[in-house]
């Protein structure tokens, strides 16, 4: 499956607005690819802003971020001394994935039946983290550089293998970094590794839902695209976003080192 999107730069007005918010509601200047396919088909953009706004204005999606990332041990990975923006492009990718993780699971579990319960303690969303550069597209990659994205995106093991995680795509504005990365990861991206991150990510997430669905806005009436687009969204709360969670708090402590 290839995913069409709406890229940011590309966006009407009506999907700038919400893009907008969602930037603002997350604090990362950048909006995760699964929204960008949201606004590509009729009226789904729309549902899932309209459920997700109050949660992440609220400072409840904020909370459930904090506890999820809380309940996810990665391993311990060699220190690394980053080059500049490659820690705050990391730190962007964590705040952005364990956000949309809680929010997006919430939503889709709300959708499959799942009640309301108790809301969670609330914290600060953070200061505006700073904007990450262009988003390379994958086709536009050098060839070696194109086979060493869609390596690490293998060992994920998707059930839909053509999905490439985006922080792979950013991260080859810096060669060097990337080049370090099969090595550096080998600990989070064994097949065991790869299992008890993301399910330990899944689990939290989910642990959280009753509590975030109590902070959602009201469901709009479902449009005609949601029935294709929920598969997706499964894929992307049960596997794509939860897999990189341990990838990303793992490069936050080696960068930090």
């Amino acid at each position: 499956m290839s995913l069409v999107e709406i890229r940011e730069a590309e966006a009407a007005p009506a999907v700038a607005g919400i893009y907008a918010g969602l930037r603002e509601g997350v604090g990362v200047a950048q909006v995760n690819l699964i929204w960008r396919h949201a606004a590509a088909l009729p009226g789904v953009l729309d549902w899932l802003w309209a459920q997700a706004a109050p949660a992440l204005a609220s400072g409840a999606a904020a909370g459930a971020r904090d506890r999820i990332a809380q309940q996810v041990a990665v391993p311990a990975l060699a220190a690394v001394a980053a080059p500049p923006g490659v820690a705050e492009l990391v730190e962007t990718y964590n705040r952005g994935n364990v956000t949309n993780l809680g929010v997006l699971t919430a939503i889709r579990l709300r959708a499959a039946g799942l009640a309301a319960g108790t809301p969670g303690a609330t914290a600060a969303v953070g200061a505006m983290l700073p904007k990450p550069p262009a988003l390379p597209k994958l086709a536009e990659l050098p060839p070696d550089t194109a086979t060493l994205v869609r390596g690490l995106a293998a060992k994920h093991g998707l059930s839909d293998a053509s999905v490439v995680p985006s922080l792979y795509l950013h991260l080859t504005h810096w060669p060097a970094v990337m080049a370090r990365l099969p090595g550096l990861l080998a600990p989070v991206l064994s097949p065991e590794g790869v299992a008890a991150g993301r399910d330990a990510a899944v689990a939290a997430a989910e642990a959280e839902a009753p509590g975030l669905i109590a902070a959602l806005g009201p469901a709009p009436a479902a449009p005609e695209a949601l029935a294709p687009f929920l598969p997706t969204l499964a894929l992307f709360t049960r596997e794509v976003i939860p897999g990189m969670v341990p990838i990303g708090l793992a490069l936050r402590r080696a960068f930090a080192a």
